[in-house]
């Protein structure tokens, strides 16, 4: 299937039952405003307006798969904030981009949120790529931020907040329960931009910790679908496991030509992306039969939080939404630690707002009870394992709780608040 029309089936099979106004930003002008002063809900002060907040994410091209369901918990986060008399009795107004899933525009939107809106906090980002295309400005321009992502880990910034779950947390897990329970030779397939090239680096990192071997790595450009050499390799090579670190419209086809070479009962898939962008609700069951992947959240998850979430979730968007991802919790809880630093600062001053942050904020996420580590600026995470199951879900086998984010100690925000680098393993 060529790469355009395997976009195309990923957005009607994934969003047919999604209000079509979700993809109205497709013009990549901005999205609009919601959660103006003056409307009816939420408290407002009388002698201040609302505050500017800003979003930046993928509703068009390739990488809308994990977009739609982010731009979703975005409008949903600022609403109930704005439900609850917003921050410090004013509303927020969230004026949002669509980046096209271009990096370009994800630096030229950025400056005009910082430039123009004076956004008060800027969230956003999807691929690593697009992340670090914008964090220069974001430094030289002191503004604050938040990536709301799973990623490759490592980055210490003074102006950065990380909500997503980092390999420390997600791999070193993924990696151990692969050679317990799968075996100990894995074969590497990332991504080819700097998620890929890095965690693939953690791969090898946490498989010498666990006695693994590294059969090969190969890195695969975002618009590659056809893996026929791949899986001529995968056939030679036969490892225990294939770690996907796959990312994107395209990559989805690694799956469907995995299954129907006959791999699946010769060697299991491990992965911390698939899933993101609801592969396993596009891909027939048999097709991602026994792939096992390591998140903070499930839509599966049992407690009284995630429950209520979901069911708010379901009766906003439609009870067809296909699936409510690990990225709509990262971008939930990154909307409300804000929120409640705010609040707790009483003021939205940057530094004194980066202050709350710092002080140990914890928040009652859908995932579970989430804690803000004040010296690296990520949050510690349950991570949970689960497998594939017939229903285009997923069964969790197993759950770590209250994982840290920096076991090397490397990031001290608080102590280096100069800091501006990524970390990355020493191998």
């Amino acid at each position: 299937m060529a790469k355009d029309e395997l976009e195309v089936t990923l957005t009607r099979v994934i969003h047919t039952d999604l209000s079509r106004r979700r993809f109205l930003q497709g013009t990549g002008l901005a999205l609009g405003t919601i959660g103006l002063a003056a409307c009816g809900g939420g408290t407002t002060t009388t002698n201040a307006g609302p505050v500017a907040v800003g979003s930046v994410l993928d509703g068009t091209g390739g990488l809308n798969i994990y977009g739609t369901v982010m731009i979703d918990a975005t409008n949903f986060a600022i609403d109930e904030i704005n439900k609850k008399g917003g921050v410090l009795g004013r509303q927020l107004k969230l004026t949002a981009f669509d980046a096209q899933s271009t990096n370009d525009k994800y630096v030229q939107y950025a400056d005009q949120l910082m430039l123009e809106t004076k956004a008060a906090v800027i969230m956003g980002g999807i691929t690593s790529g697009s992340r670090e295309a914008m964090r220069p400005s974001i430094d030289k321009n002191k503004q604050l931020y938040f990536y709301n992502e799973q990623y490759e880990g490592g980055v210490c910034d003074k102006y950065v907040f990380c909500t997503g779950v980092v390999p420390s947390q997600q791999l070193s897990t993924l990696v151990k329960w692969t050679m317990d329970n799968v075996g100990k030779t894995v074969y590497t397939l990332a991504a080819d931009y700097n998620y890929g090239h890095i965690s693939s680096d953690w791969v090898k990192f946490y498989l010498n910790k666990n006695g693994g071997t590294l059969l090969g790595v190969d890195f695969i450009p975002l618009d590659v679908a056809d893996f026929g050499s791949i899986l001529t390799k995968l056939q030679q090579k036969k490892p225990a496991a294939v770690m996907s670190l796959l990312v994107g419209g395209a990559h989805i086809s690694f799956y469907r030509q995995f299954a129907a070479a006959g791999l699946q009962t010769k060697m299991k898939i491990v992965s911390p992306t698939f899933g993101l962008g609801n592969e396993q609700v596009v891909l027939a069951p048999n097709e991602s039969a026994g792939i096992t992947v390591a998140y903070p959240y499930f839509q599966e998850l049992s407690n009284p939080t995630n429950q209520k979430w979901v069911a708010d979730w379901k009766t906003r968007f439609g009870a067809n939404y296909p699936y409510v991802t690990d990225s709509a919790n990262a971008v939930w809880t990154g909307w409300h630690f804000w929120a409640e630093a705010v609040n707790k600062a009483g003021t939205t001053d940057r530094d004194k707002v980066i202050a709350a942050l710092e002080s140990g904020l914890s928040f009652d996420a859908p995932e579970g009870t989430v804690k803000l580590d004040g010296k690296s600026h990520h949050l510690t995470h349950n991570v949970n394992i689960a497998q594939t199951n017939s229903t285009h879900g997923f069964n969790i086998i197993q759950t770590l709780n209250a994982i840290g984010p920096d076991p090397q100690g490397q990031c001290d925000l608080i102590a280096n608040p100069n800091q501006h680098t990524q970390f990355t393993p020493s191998l």
